[in-house]
C-alpha cells in the first residue's frame, strides 16, 4: 500500500521488503525450511514436507485476521500458524501434525528478521556502491576545484572539493565494511524452542538446527540468541553510524548550496525544488529528504540499545519494541542513502563561485601560510603576532592582507613580490590533499577489483 511519504523518505527496493506480505513471507521461509530440516533429520515424515512447503506462501495468509489475532496473541507467529496449519491440514491432516515442528515464536519471528535484513542489505549495499563510485568521480575530477575551508561556520583555510569528496567516499568505504561484517555478526539463525534448549528435539535439536541454517542460509551460532540482542541491536548502531554520515553530507552540500554560497547545487529541472510563492527558489530538496530520514534514525538506535533487556528466557516488551524499531531504521537509512546515491551524480559544482568566495576575506584565509613561511625568519611566535595584527589592520581598514603585509618594510622585506604571490596562491596550500585523495581512490578501485574478482 502506497503511502504519502514512501516516495520522500524511502527506497523502493527496500520498502518491497518490509512490506507485511514480505514480512510474512519470511516467516514461512523459516516454516518451510524447518520442515525439510525436520524431515531430513528423520523427525517427520519427509512426505510431510511438500505439502508444508507448498502452503507457505504469504498470498494464502489472511493479513488483516493475523493482525486482528496478533493483538490478543502476543505475537504474529501464533496465529501465523495456526492459519498455515489449517491450510496443510486441507490438503494433507497428517502433514499438518508436523508443521512448526520444535520450534516458538521467536524462533519464526527472529529468524524472520533476519532474513529480510538479509535481502535488505544487499539493496543498500548497491546503492551505497553507486554512491561511493559517484564521489570517486567527483574527488577525481575536481581535485583542483579550491574552495574555503570552513571550521565553527567559518572560513579557516584553502581546500579541495575533490578533497571534500575523498572524506565522503573514505567514510562510506568504512561503512560497507562494517555493512559487510553483519552478514558474518548478524545474520545468523534463531533456533532454540521454548527457552533455547531445543528439549522438543531430543537428542536432535543441533542436527535439526545445522540443517535449518544451511537451508536457509544463514550463520549457525554457538547456541540460540533469543535472549541475548547485541547482534540486531549491532545492526542498529551500524545502520545508525551510516545514517549520522549521510546526514553529514547532505548538510554539507545543503550548506554549500545557501544562496550567498552557491558553490555545489542539486540539479534543477521542471517542478524540482520550488517554492509555492517565491518564483526564484532551488531548494536542495534531496537534502531535505535525506535529513528528514536520517535525523530520525539515531533515537530509533537508542530504542534498539534499551531493547536488550532481556529478562530471562523470553523478554516482556523489549522483545516486543525491537519488531517495528529495527525495520524503520533500516528503511529510514535506506532513504536517505537511496536519495543521495540518485542526486550525487547531478551535482552541479561551480568551481568559479568557489574561488570567488576565496576572496570574501580579502586574503584572511592565507594567514597562517604567512606566518609560517615569517617563522623561519622573525620566529614562530613573532611571526604570529605580526601577521595577526596586519589581519586586525586588513580588517579594519577593509583591506585585503596582501596589500597590508606589502605596505610593511620590514615583512616585505622578508616576503618578496614572488612569495607573495605563491603564498596567496590557494593552490599552493594545499598540503598532502593530493596524496590523500590518492590513497582514498586507490582503496576505492581496489575494492572494486576484489568485488570483480569475486564475481
Amino acid at each position: 500500500m502506497q503511502h504519502l511519504f514512501d516516495e520522500f523518505f524511502r527506497a523502493p527496493a527496500v520498502e518491497r521488503i518490509y512490506s507485511d506480505a514480505s514480512c510474512v513471507q519470511a516467516m514461512l521461509d523459516f516454516e518451510a525450511a524447518l520442515a525439510r530440516a525436520a524431515a531430513r533429520a528423520g523427525i517427520i515424515p519427509a512426505s510431510a514436507v511438500p505439502a508444508i512447503a507448498a502452503k507457505c506462501r504469504a498470498e494464502f495468509i489472511d493479513l488483516p485476521a493475523l493482525a486482528r489475532a496478533a493483538a490478543s496473541s502476543g505475537n504474529l507467529a501464533i496465529p501465523l500458524i495456526k492459519q498455515l496449519t489449517a491450510l496443510v491440514a486441507k490438503d494433507s491432516s497428517d502433514a499438518a501434525r508436523s508443521v512448526h515442528w520444535g520450534a516458538t515464536s521467536q524462533d519464526v519471528i527472529d529468524t524472520g528478521a533476519v532474513l529480510q535484513l538479509r535481502e535488505a542489505l544487499s539493496a543498500i549495499l548497491a546503492d551505497l556502491d553507486s554512491l561511493a563510485e559517484s564521489f570517486a568521480q567527483l574527488s577525481h575530477t575536481h581535485r583542483k576545484a579550491v574552495l574555503a575551508g570552513r571550521t565553527w561556520m567559518q572560513q579557516a583555510l584553502p581546500t579541495s572539493f575533490g578533497f571534500i569528496a575523498a572524506g565522503w567516499l573514505d567514510a562510506l568505504l568504512r561503512h560497507r565494511e562494517r555493512l559487510l561484517a553483519l552478514r558474518k555478526s548478524a545474520l545468523v539463525l534463531q533456533f532454540g524452542g521454548a527457552v533455547g534448549t531445543l528439549a522438543a528435539l531430543g537428542d536432535r535439536g543441533i542436527q535439526v538446527a545445522t540443517f535449518l541454517a544451511e537451508d536457509l542460509r544463514l550463520e549457525l551460532p554457538a547456541l540460540p540468541w533469543h535472549s541475548h540482542r547485541d547482534r540486531l541491536a549491532e545492526a542498529a548502531t551500524v545502520f545508525g553510524l551510516l545514517a549520522g554520515t549521510l546526514t553529514k553530507i547532505a548538510r554539507d552540500i545543503s550548506l554549500h548550496a545557501q544562496t550567498e554560497i552557491q558553490e555545489i547545487l542539486e540539479p534543477s529541472g521542471e517542478g524540482r525544488g520550488g517554492s509555492s510563492t517565491m518564483p526564484h527558489k532551488r531548494n536542495p530538496v534531496a537534502c531535505a529528504a535525506i535529513l528528514g530520514a536520517t535525523l530520525r534514525v539515531p533515537a530509533l538506535v537508542s530504542t534498539m540499545l534499551a531493547a536488550m533487556d532481556h529478562p530471562q528466557q523470553r523478554a516482556l516488551g523489549s522483545w516486543h519494541a525491537e519488531w517495528e524499531t529495527l525495520p524503520e531504521i533500516v528503511r529510514l537509512t535506506a532513504g536517505g542513502l537511496c536519495h543521495l546515491a540518485a542526486v550525487a551524480p547531478h551535482l552541479v559544482i561551480d568551481a568559479r563561485r568557489m574561488r570567488e568566495n576565496l576572496e570574501a576575506t580579502r586574503g584572511l584565509l592565507f594567514a597562517e601560510a604567512v606566518a609560517m613561511v615569517l617563522s623561519e625568519k622573525l620566529g614562530r611566535q613573532t611571526a604570529h603576532e605580526r601577521v595577526a595584527a596586519a589581519s586586525r589592520r586588513a580588517q579594519s581598514e577593509n583591506r585585503h592582507l596582501r596589500d597590508v603585509l606589502a605596505a610593511e618594510k620590514e615583512l616585505a622585506a622578508a616576503l618578496p613580490t614572488s612569495e607573495l604571490d605563491r603564498l596567496f596562491d590557494p593552490l599552493h596550500y594545499l598540503g598532502s590533499a593530493n596524496s590523500f585523495i590518492d590513497r582514498v581512490l586507490a582503496a576505492h578501485h581496489a575494492r572494486r577489483q576484489n568485488q570483480a574478482a569475486r564475481g
